[in-house]
């Protein structure tokens, strides 16, 4: 296989993001400069439990937007008002990391958040404290790899970005120059 072409917007990241960061936060080694270590694209489905072919149809719209088979996510405990058992699938979920991870945030932030109706950026209270930040998407149709008319019911999805920064201020640096648009 010939030379692989660096993901357009991890080359963004070593070039610009690297050097504004060390600025910002005056860090002195590069090594301490925050970086993104991975996104986990999570699908929860209280429906399942009354119907499971909704799990393979989000399993398959899943795979379809992050290019990964998702892993189907059980049930850690029994909750009887839900009428949910211990190990009942009840959703799904796909971690990316390196290039994937990569080529997923790109298209995230450059077609798919636009695509939002009336989008005027994301929260900025979606960070944990530790430099991670999760955002909420209400509908699976604005990713463009989505078929609308395959669609059986608009389903959300979390994403998760997992970042090296200690602080939610290095958080927010990161993902600020790595394009993500917060709301003013």
């Amino acid at each position: 296989m010939g030379e692989m072409t660096k993901p357009r917007l991890r080359e963004k990241y070593e070039a610009e993001v690297v050097p504004a960061m060390m600025k910002r936060f005056s860090y002195t080694n590069q090594m301490q400069v925050p970086r993104l270590s991975k996104i986990v694209v999570n699908m929860g489905l209280g429906e399942a439990i009354q119907n499971h072919k909704i799990l393979d149809s989000a399993a398959g719209e899943l795979a379809q937007i992050t290019g990964q088979k998702a892993v189907v996510t059980r049930a850690r405990r029994s909750i009887a008002n839900f009428k949910l058992r211990s190990g009942m699938p009840i959703g799904c979920a796909a971690t990316l990391r390196r290039d994937r991870m990569w080529e997923f945030f790109d298209r995230l932030i450059t077609f798919a958040l636009p695509r939002v109706r009336d989008f005027k950026g994301v929260s900025r209270k979606g960070f944990d404290g530790r430099g991670n930040y999760t955002l909420g998407i209400k509908e699976q149709l604005i990713f463009p790899e989505i078929n609308y008319d395959k669609i059986d019911k608009v389903k959300g999805l979390n994403v998760t970005f997992v970042t090296t920064a200690h602080t939610d201020e290095e958080g927010v640096g990161l993902l600020e120059l790595l394009g993500v648009p917060f709301r003013k």
